[in-house]
């Protein structure tokens, strides 16, 4: 069987690797950090996973999705909280629909110690790519630790080396590859709700918590141990930002001014603000994603996206899964299956990208708007009347695999029907009534 290298063993190189692994070939691993199941990786920068149907998907086929469930915790909804401490609930989805939370860090030695299992992949740690060769193709290394240098021939490629790929970048020297990189004027910092001294959790454990607060926001994730990872998003610079936050007082200011219900269950707050970097956010757009059937990027290489969907390490592994069936398709013809991963999933790379950025204005504005509340009620009644043909947006892209630009092409539609429903006179407040109904109905002769 021929021989893969993949660059990076982080989430979805390592979810590559099995996926690879259990179809017999050989692959090799090269990852620039240290094996992180027996070396202490710093904090702060994990945004906790929210994992959903595509992602349970490719663990499934992975065979790790009990062992990963068994650590996560479900979480039914929204719970947003306003500066008095009142809390609001969205559920996600239709009855018995969750996403659950998960360790960053826990899933990708998850995924390596199952990738290793299958006794067809090695993995490299501490080897920083230092060169390609797209056409032969080789990759050179340099070991951190020792300053050894190692080249490597391969049949094939793989980068999924992240947002600053090193495969990439020897891709962006060739003729005719499209780059682009945007960053938001927003970072995060991570922040720490800690389980209860007592044990157990400080604040209900099934939810996604949100402070919306218009131009920023917090958010916490539930962990198994019974803390939460929180992240405030926040503004790099301006009159409400990082920058205007510059002592101790200031933050503690800050947070019982807007987030008191939070600040009280944080008695680490200035040790994590101090300890945890102030990192940025980024949306990466590539094309081609390939070159002849030698080099392919994944992931964050090929699409890195802002965390607002929960679908970035999701749409990575769909990257995964999707190929998996490629190769199926093409019966294992690299020279075929590889320019048909890129022509089908660059586009849905950049709907999701679109997407993410969409709901971070959702979630640290929208949520709070009474209109944008009652437009989720009317959703789920449209998707009552009319299952076979309405399905809400998140929904869409949380419950469902249809293909992320198909998700924002009907995000579109949707937008209109609203539109539409909204302009009628006393529809928003007669929407569910007969009347209402009426009023759906003949818009959805339209839609």
């Amino acid at each position: 069987m021929k021989k893969i290298v993949i660059a990076g063993a982080g989430l979805v190189g390592s979810m590559q690797a099995v996926l690879l692994a259990k179809r017999g070939y050989t692959v090799e691993m090269y990852e620039r950090r240290p094996d992180m199941r027996t070396a202490q990786i710093p904090a702060g920068r994990s945004i906790n996973l929210a994992c959903s149907v595509r992602g349970w998907k490719a663990l499934e086929m992975a065979g790790v999705a009990d062992e990963v469930r068994s650590t996560s915790v479900e979480m039914k909804g929204r719970m947003m909280h306003d500066t008095e401490g009142n809390t609001t609930f969205q559920a996600y989805g239709q009855e018995g629909e969750s996403i659950y939370s998960v360790s960053r860090g826990g899933l990708n030695k998850t995924l390596m110690t199952a990738a290793e299992a299958t006794g067809n992949v090695t993995i490299h740690f501490n080897e920083r790519c230092t060169d390609v060769d797209l056409d032969s193709p080789t990759l050179s290394f340099t070991n951190e630790v020792t300053q050894e240098s190692t080249v490597v021939s391969a049949d094939h490629v793989i980068g999924a080396d992240g947002a600053f790929s090193a495969v990439r970048g020897a891709m962006m020297k060739t003729d005719r590859f499209n780059y682009s990189q945007s960053y938001l004027s927003h970072g995060y910092k991570e922040l720490c709700i800690p389980a209860a001294e007592e044990g157990g959790f400080r604040i209900p454990e099934n939810y996604l918590h949100i402070w919306p607060r218009g131009s920023y926001m917090l958010i916490a994730l539930p962990n198994i141990d019974g803390s939460f990872t929180c992240t405030l998003f926040f503004p790099f610079e301006g009159e409400v930002s990082f920058e205007s936050l510059q002592s101790d007082d200031d933050v503690v200011n800050f947070f019982k001014q807007q987030f008191p219900d939070a600040l009280e269950h944080m008695p680490t707050l200035l040790e994590d603000w101090h300890a945890n970097p102030t990192s940025s956010l980024a949306t990466i757009r590539c094309e081609p994603w390939t070159k002849e059937d030698k080099i392919m990027l994944t992931g964050d290489a090929a699409h890195a996206i802002v965390p607002f969907y929960g679908q970035g390490m999701i749409s990575g592994f769909e990257d995964c899964s999707v190929f998996d069936r490629i190769l199926d398709d093409c019966q294992d013809d690299w020279s075929k299956a590889v320019p048909a991963f890129g022509a089908e999933r660059k586009p849905c790379g950049d709907g999701i990208a679109d997407l993410a950025l969409y709901n971070f204005i959702e979630m640290r504005d929208s949520v709070a708007n009474p209109q944008f509340l009652l437009r989720k009620k009317i959703e789920k009644k449209i998707q009552r009347m009319y299952p076979d043909q309405f399905t809400p947006l998140y929904s869409l892209v949380t419950f469902t695999h249809t293909p992320y630009n198909i998700a924002w092409q009907q995000k579109e539609r949707q937008d209109r029907l609203f539109e539409h429903l909204f302009a009628q006179p006393g529809f928003s407040e007669n929407w569910d009534s007969p009347e209402g109904e009426a009023m759906i109905a003949k818009a959805m002769e339209q839609y």
